[in-house]
């Protein structure tokens, strides 16, 4: 054999590709704290984990390998794009559909994510969590973002954002206390800030939320403990500072400006469904087309979005768009309860992400967050850690 026969079989020099995956954890471990701080870190760190897992699959020439929910939402990025080349303006939606590269995060995250690395990045997520939530509760006591002109919002750019990632760690926090072992104490003890900062920004779909994610991990843990829900509720109400229970009583006034939009924005989501049911008006084009489908009960003249997750997909992409999305949501919460059940998936992490998913469909019954791409990314990390970190770090999930 000769020497360049020789050099072609020998097998490939991997001391590179370990430090390549190395530093595609970290960099997945980073996302999941950055993305509470800056959304511009969070996204570099996105585009190192997404070069290293290129490189590591490529060189080690691993097939594609992904949780089975990835598919529905693959068939969601494909219908995304048909209906931004049918838009009324294809440069405006096209341009929009960028955040489908955040779908990246699910098979980086169950590449990177294995072992008690899962563990390493929940714990990430309530720690940082954790420092984000004492900022607000400064921003609220000192700095006067005390109504619902200037609310809480931490690092980040709006509050409807701080809220949603609140949420998501709440969840996240909550699974460590029922279910875990190792971090529970730290969770027992950022959970007051976190529930207290969530609280302060008035943000009641995130309410809505938390409180679903709770109420399904205290079912999970023990049925019997859902009679802690209405106690805490009494000591919020009689706790919480009078504009913050304002708030929290509107959401049952129907004659409040805010419901009333929402009840309006419905209607005007049915009439774009019916008027273009395929692919619906193209993406980013929602508040484009709005005035054409205004509700006369509308209370705002434009919106950018409906505030309701299944309606604006429908809406925006069309009824098959939703069809796929219902098959993504469904897939998650089967596979993550069966594997949670069944002990084949980490208890911690699979709660997480069941917290995260039933969270995700309440609050966004009155919020568009899974259109939020530092909430989106959070919540495709949640959801793939538990199947990730079903595998020892040194093994290959299996095809």
């Amino acid at each position: 054999m000769s020497k360049a026969d020789a050099l072609s079989a020998a097998p490939p020099d991997f001391s590179i590709v370990t430090r390549l995956e190395r530093a595609g954890l970290l960099a997945t471990l980073g996302i999941a704290g950055a993305l509470q701080l800056s959304i511009a870190l969070a996204q570099s760190l996105l585009a190192l984990a997404v070069v290293c897992w290129l490189t590591v699959t490529i060189v080690k020439r691993e097939a594609f390998q992904v949780p089975r929910f990835f598919w529905p939402l693959a068939g969601l990025a494909a219908v995304t794009l048909v209906s931004a080349g049918l838009s009324p303006d294809p440069r405006v939606s096209v341009a929009d559909t960028k955040q489908l590269l955040l779908f990246l995060m699910v098979p980086l995250t169950y590449r990177f994510v294995r072992g008690n690395s899962g563990a390493t990045l929940l714990l990430v997520v309530v720690s940082v969590g954790a420092a984000s939530a004492a900022f607000g509760i400064v921003q609220y006591g000192i700095l006067h973002y005390d109504h619902l002109g200037q609310r809480p919002r931490g690092t980040l750019g709006h509050y409807m954002t701080y809220s949603g990632l609140l949420m998501l760690v709440i969840g996240v926090a909550l699974a460590q206390l029922l279910f875990g072992k190792r971090d529970r104490t730290w969770a027992a003890l950022v959970m007051p800030a976190l529930a207290v900062a969530v609280a302060l920004t008035f943000t009641r779909s995130a309410w809505v939320g938390a409180c679903t994610a709770a109420a399904t991990l205290l079912a999970l843990k023990d049925f019997r403990l859902m009679a802690v829900l209405p106690v805490v509720a009494a000591l919020f109400v009689a706790t919480a500072p009078a504009s913050v229970t304002a708030r929290f009583a509107s959401i049952f006034d129907l004659e409040d400006p805010t419901n009333r939009d929402r009840v309006a924005m419905v209607r005007e989501g049915e009439r774009m469904i019916r008027q273009h049911p395929f692919f619906g008006v193209g993406p980013n084009m929602v508040e484009v087309v709005y005035e054409i489908y205004r509700d006369p009960n509308a209370v705002e003249t434009i919106n950018p979005h409906l505030h309701n997750v299944p309606m604006q997909i429908a809406a925006e992409r069309g009824l098959p768009a939703l069809g796929l999305w219902l098959a993504f949501v469904a897939l998650v919460i089967y596979d993550l309860g069966r594997g949670f059940r069944s002990g084949r998936l980490p208890a911690v992490s699979a709660a997480a992400g069941l917290a995260a998913m039933v969270s995700m469909l309440a609050a966004g019954l009155f919020e568009y967050n899974f259109g939020d791409s530092e909430f989106l990314m959070l919540l495709l990390l949640l959801i793939t850690v538990p199947f990730a970190a079903s595998f020892p770090a040194t093994d290959r999930a299996p095809a």
